[in-house]
């Protein structure tokens, strides 16, 4: 789990403890990670800067390994933001200990990653170990489909498996038999291989059984005016940032629109998903928007499940149990929450959706979480997931601690 609030991190020069008095630095620095807070925290990111500690330990921009406690390597990620992210988890008021020593870090394998896909309409796809998710690009919007929110794409292995799907589904060889044998009135040969190869259809991995369409989907925010969503379209430009393999980043801009009097105004977010969590941290901007703005952050209601939505003002959080788009195919439900960094202002069912409200202040930045589980990969009920999205905002108000020795 990323939080949105900063760890607290304690600076490197002064924190030598009762090394030496005379200004030097120890030979290998310390990392001591404190829990705060009266629960346990489970595979939460803590970072420290990578400047800076190379600054005082020079050795490290020779490359550096992290062991906890018991001598076991622990992976990391350099960002490109230039913090160096790794994975904690402790007990409630807990604290952990590692060292960090020159040598080559052993390879980590992917588990927080994504792609563009410009053979599929310029798809931006992403996955962690809990679920993928998907924002639609300029490609489909020069179709005419209307796809505004987040498409969500469930699985219930840890491995990385959006790029296989993606691989299936447009199989140009494939694709090509089966338009020949429909045409040659073999219908069932063509069914056969097309649901073979469809990622619509589970093949022992998760599927994508979730639809989005002129919604919000799976959690997209919009800015609120005169009592309606002011709908973004597909994205307009793209950078991934960060690339796994434990933290995905990417930044995706909107083309400019005409917004109350404002011209111009365009739409940022940059949305993160680590390792670990089923939440993505999304901050987004409004450049040229002039006036505060009510801004909300919502989930689609389906049909099939109408009244599956629960929302705690107090607890900052939204959830929906979605039936997935053919409940007769026994694709389980998935679980769709959003959780408020800071206050949630209001909640209501509007628009056929379940819908959160914050402010939008010009020249600052709007984060929230918005993510997926699925009850066929560990997220058994409604309550459970409620669960986690009040754990989730919790730990968001008590940040884990970072000392450096």
């Amino acid at each position: 789990m990323r939080l949105c609030n900063k760890l607290y991190m304690m600076g490197i020069a002064g924190l030598l403890g009762g090394g030496c008095l005379t200004g030097c630095a120890p030979s290998e620095p310390t990392l001591i990670v404190s829990n705060p807070s009266d629960w346990d925290r489970t595979n939460e990111m803590v970072e420290f800067s990578y400047p800076e500690m190379v600054a005082q330990y020079d050795w490290m921009a020779e490359g550096f390994r992290i062991q906890d406690e018991a001598g076991q390597e622990i992976p990391y990620q350099r960002l490109a933001n230039q913090q160096v992210i790794f994975p904690v988890s402790l007990k409630a008021h807990g604290k952990a200990v590692y060292k960090v020593m020159p040598g080559t870090p052993a390879p980590v394998q992917p588990v927080a990653c994504g792609k563009h896909y410009p053979e599929r309409l310029d798809d931006i796809a992403w996955e962690n170990d809990k679920s993928g998710y998907r924002a639609y690009g300029p490609a489909l919007q020069r179709t005419g489909e209307k796809a505004y929110g987040y498409d969500i794409l469930v699985k219930n292995v840890t491995e990385p498996v959006l790029e296989q799907r993606y691989a299936l589904e447009l199989n140009k060889e494939a694709r090509a038999q089966i338009a020949a044998w429909y045409k040659a009135g073999e219908k069932a040969k063509a069914d056969s291989l097309a649901r073979a190869i469809s990622y619509h259809i589970d093949h022992g991995n998760g599927m994508d059984c979730y639809n989005v369409g002129p919604t919000l989907g799976g959690g997209t925010s919009a800015l609120w005016v005169d009592s309606a969503i002011v709908y973004p379209y597909c994205y307009e430009s793209y950078e991934i940032i960060d690339n796994g393999p434990l933290r995905f980043t990417v930044r995706l801009t909107f083309p400019p629109t005409t917004l109350k009097g404002d011209t111009a105004v365009v739409e940022t977010r940059v949305i993160t998903l680590d390792a670990g969590s089923h939440l993505n941290r999304t901050e987004v901007t409004y450049e040229h928007l002039s006036q505060p703005t009510e801004v909300v952050a919502g989930i689609v209601l389906h049909p099939e499940n109408p009244d599956g939505y629960r929302y705690d003002q107090a607890k900052r959080y939204l959830a929906y149990a979605d039936s997935t788009n053919n409940t007769q195919a026994g694709n389980g439900l998935i679980y769709v929450g959003v959780v408020f960094a800071d206050t949630l202002q209001e909640a209501c069912v509007d628009k056929g959706h379940v819908l959160g409200f914050s402010t939008y202040k010009p020249g600052t930045t709007f984060c929230y979480y918005w993510g997926s589980g699925w009850s066929k990969a560990g997220v058994p009920t409604m309550e459970a997931w409620c669960d986690y999205l009040t754990h989730y905002a919790r730990c968001l108000a008590q940040p884990l601690q970072l000392n450096i020795k």
